[in-house]
């Protein structure tokens, strides 16, 4: 606003100057004192002045107009109305705001949608353990059920199912609040590999998968074992579930140009291009998955937490590679 002011004034002083230059010119053609030549002078001025303060109103219009738009727009916004937009028009920087008002409108409708989709999803997920409980409570407390192993047993591993959800969304919050804490320790990216691979045999044999982790001889990285053991867990788990008795799920390591590479590949299912790019985003999953949709987005705030990055590579039928890259000097 400094700006407009500073050249609405710059504007009004050069069309003053312009008109006084132009009634002392016009006063000195037309015989210099005369009464006509003053008249015609005066007529002259006050037209070319009127014609100049025409000329910088519509200039004011087209910039107060739009900037007009974006303040009621503004106000939508700020009683809640996320899909308040404005046209981008106007000079160059007026048109700029606009685009960066609809810029900001529409990531905050986008943040708003996955809010509401993530209080419906935690309720969807949350309803199902607590029936259970509550089932076996109510039948064990009426005298219909025993209080033996058999009832309580699924009413300990309900809760654990939801003590493991609201520790990822625990997680999940402490990310994004850029408060997760990380225990980096130098660690032998192919040894927590090879134990990753351990942990899931059971599960891998009991689906007829073959499970394995390449041999690497890479050099100790700093990072937070806990939380990288995590991501491949999540991976791998997420693998598995996706690959049919007799494929294979396999985790490779190799150093790369800024870091070292962990790819978990699999010869499952595969997943359609036009889910690929949504696969990290919470609550994202397929129609046959039985996790919570949390998995993926855990680890690429695990990883993104580390300067790392992470990446899929897919096609329908032809397995899925999960890839990551953690920063060698961190």
């Amino acid at each position: 606003m400094r700006r407009i002011a500073f050249l609405l004034g710059l504007l009004f002083l050069l069309l003053l100057g312009a008109t006084v230059l132009t009634v002392a010119l016009a006063a000195a053609a037309f015989g210099g004192t005369s009464h006509g030549a003053r008249i015609a002078a005066g007529v002259g001025g006050a037209a070319l002045f009127i014609l100049g303060l025409m000329v910088i109103g519509r200039s004011v219009r087209r910039m107060a107009g739009p900037i007009g738009e974006v303040m009621e727009a503004a106000d939508r916004v700020a009683d809640g109305d996320y899909s308040a937009r404005v046209s981008a028009q106007g000079p160059g920087e007026v048109r700029r705001l606009g685009r960066s008002f609809n810029e900001m409108t529409a990531r905050l409708q986008a943040s708003d949608d996955q809010r509401r989709r993530l209080l419906a999803d935690v309720t969807h997920e949350l309803r199902t353990p607590l029936s259970v409980i509550q089932g076996n409570l109510e039948g064990i407390s009426d005298g219909v059920y025993a209080a033996d192993e058999q009832h309580l047993a699924p009413v300990l591993e309900e809760t654990r199912v939801m003590a493991r959800l609201l520790d990822d969304l625990q997680m999940l919050s402490t990310a994004d609040a850029g408060a997760l804490r990380l225990d980096r320790e130098p660690t032998d990216l192919g040894a927590l590999a090879g134990e990753v691979v351990a942990a899931f045999q059971p599960r891998a044999a009991e689906a007829g998968v073959v499970l394995s982790s390449a041999p690497s001889s890479l050099a100790d990285i700093d990072v937070d074992a806990l939380r990288i053991r995590q991501v491949l867990e999540n991976l791998v788990a997420n693998a598995l579930r996706h690959t049919p008795a007799g494929g294979t799920v396999t985790i490779r390591l190799s150093r790369e140009e800024g870091g070292i590479s962990v790819a978990v590949s699999d010869t499952g299912t595969g997943i359609p291009a036009d889910e690929l790019d949504s696969i990290f985003d919470r609550y994202t999953r397929s129609a046959d998955s039985g996790g919570s949709g949390l998995g993926l987005a855990i680890a690429k705030s695990l990883v993104e937490a580390h300067g790392g990055s992470i990446r899929a590579d897919s096609a329908t039928g032809h397995g899925t590679t999960i890839r990551l890259l953690l920063p060698q000097g961190e």
